[in-house]
């Protein structure tokens, strides 16, 4: 019903859109219409008239995906639970042991030969939780299914290969060069939104090189404002030449509908991997063995950097790469094997796609100090190994992990950046968890309206540095403050480690 709700609205809204075009003054129609006030604005071959032709031409080779799975949920609670009814309909049965239960997805897919490979995104044909995927079936536009065979699968690209058979050759699409799509440049996409079959909607290319700031290894998409949908996961986005330059993954929405800001992996990231997958070739991916975060306006001020330049580095695992190589927490990474380092070309992506073995300078500023250091790039481990890696299971902090309330030196720190610190004894360490040999100033209070507030800064957190000056006592981090006051910095960087948690650099705007 939600579904018919929404069609309606929009037939409304359509017509109330014709009646305001219509009402337009006359002269406002010849206006717009004028041809020689349009000259050298809008090329004609830049503006078809139509997307027909070229719809006709590929969608054809455009499929609806749908999997039927089998999903553990938990067991079906009492619906009346927290009413006066409650006790009338028992608990729900199997003593609350986890249920299985049948459910389906649905998505997108483009057939990229005669022989019946299907290119589409990993998500619509994985399935979530501790579900398990029972079958996967193809339907071609004319309504014929196929049953499919999954050929390999992608995480980290988010990226899947399926097989089907037929008795004929099958309609199928090319990859084009994704790097030569301009901003501005004219796409339709096509695809399964909602359920309702071949849909076809255009747009615009808004964006080449889009990072959503997810940090992962592939977070580099073409923008657009053609509408996606859910259920056009997986489809293809063509430029005017016919050719897959995209493919359709996800949107950026407030309200889960199309709003006009729409991603697409480009066609240079996927058609490589698609090509492995085919064949059945492992994808081997760089890393270095660290954890980043951008250089943010507040990054780049507390430590006089230009803005948009480089990554921060919070962490370094032992024994990887980077360690290896001499790259250490703090770290700001300015050039990757002679590649700029910026918010379009992450340190993870520039890593990701480097080969694994292959020996690479690696430019960086060490505490104000411009060096350049060579690692040898190693092999990325899979997800499975990545998640084990980021698992902690002593990440819950202590409410209350000490009683001292009484904050010490000259409370510079409570009026510059909003924190009340103590110096560290072996009995807050022995409260908070952490070594007796730990060297910082611990967070007493925290005034809410500061932006360290903002930061996320709690009672109990442990203050290591401040612009990489280590800060064994309240003192020391009176004195870095004052330092940055007097060179008119508007913040300063904070190195700060919580119970269970890796130390991590924060900026903090002075007050």
């Amino acid at each position: 019903m939600r579904y018919a709700y929404g069609v309606t609205s929009a037939l409304l809204l359509g017509g109330a859109a014709a009646t305001l075009i219509t009402g337009l003054p006359a002269g406002a129609q010849v206006a717009q219409n004028d041809a020689s006030q349009m000259q050298g604005v809008v090329p004609r071959a830049g503006a078809p008239a139509s997307f027909a032709d070229l719809t006709q031409q590929l969608q054809p080779a455009v499929v609806n995906i749908s999997t039927r799975q089998k999903i553990q949920v938990a067991a079906g609670g009492n619906p009346f639970a927290g009413t006066p009814f409650e006790g009338l309909f028992g608990g729900g049965g199997n003593n609350g042991a986890p249920q299985t239960r049948e459910a389906q997805s649905l998505g997108s897919g483009f057939i990229v030969s005669s022989d019946g490979y299907v290119v589409t995104n990993n998500h619509v044909i994985t399935a979530e939780g501790k579900g398990q995927v029972e079958s996967i079936t193809v339907t071609m536009p004319d309504g014929t299914e196929y049953p499919a065979k999954l050929v390999g699968k992608d995480a980290p690209s988010d990226l899947a290969v399926l097989k089907i058979t037929a008795s004929k050759p099958l309609p199928f699409v090319k990859f084009g060069d994704s790097r030569s799509a301009r901003v501005g440049d004219w796409v339709i996409a096509i695809g399964n939104p909602f359920g309702l079959g071949g849909t076809v909607t255009s747009g615009i290319v808004s964006a080449v090189t889009r990072s959503t700031g997810s940090g992962s290894a592939y977070d580099r998409y073409i923008q657009t404002d053609a509408s996606i949908n859910r259920g056009n996961s997986g489809g293809p986005m063509f430029d005017m030449k016919g050719q897959v330059i995209g493919i359709n993954n996800a949107i950026f929405s407030p309200t889960g509908g199309s709003v006009g800001i729409g991603f697409a992996i480009p066609a240079e990231t996927a058609a490589p991997i698609v090509d492995k997958l085919i064949k059945g070739v492992s994808i081997d991916r760089g890393y270095l063995g660290v954890q980043i975060q951008p250089v943010t306006e507040d990054v780049a001020d507390s430590l006089g950097l230009a803005h948009n330049r480089g990554e921060l580095v919070q962490s370094v695992q032992p024994g990887q790469p980077a360690a290896t190589a001499g790259i250490q927490p703090g770290d700001v990474v300015l050039k990757v094997d002679g590649k700029d380092v910026s918010p379009d070309q992450t340190l993870s992506y520039i890593v990701a796609n480097t080969a694994p073995g292959k020996r690479i300078p690696i430019e960086l500023i060490r505490q104000g100090k411009r060096l350049t250091l060579t690692a040898t790039v190693g092999k990325r481990p899979s997800e499975e190994e990545m998640a084990k890696q980021s698992f902690n299971p002593n990440a819950t902090p202590q409410d209350d992990p000490y009683s001292q309330d009484q904050t010490q030196g000259e409370g510079l720190a409570a009026k510059a950046l909003g924190l009340s610190v103590l110096a560290m004894t072996p009995q807050i360490a022995g409260q908070l968890g952490v070594p007796t040999t730990t060297r910082g100033v611990v967070v007493a209070q925290v005034d809410q309206s500061s932006d360290a507030a903002a930061r996320g800064f709690q009672r109990g957190d442990i203050i290591l540095s401040a612009n990489y000056r280590d800060t064994a006592s309240v003192a020391d981090l009176e004195t870095v403050i004052r330092g940055a006051k007097a060179e008119n910095r508007s913040a300063i960087l904070l190195r700060a480690q919580r119970r269970g948690q890796p130390a991590a650099y924060i900026p903090v705007r002075l007050r």
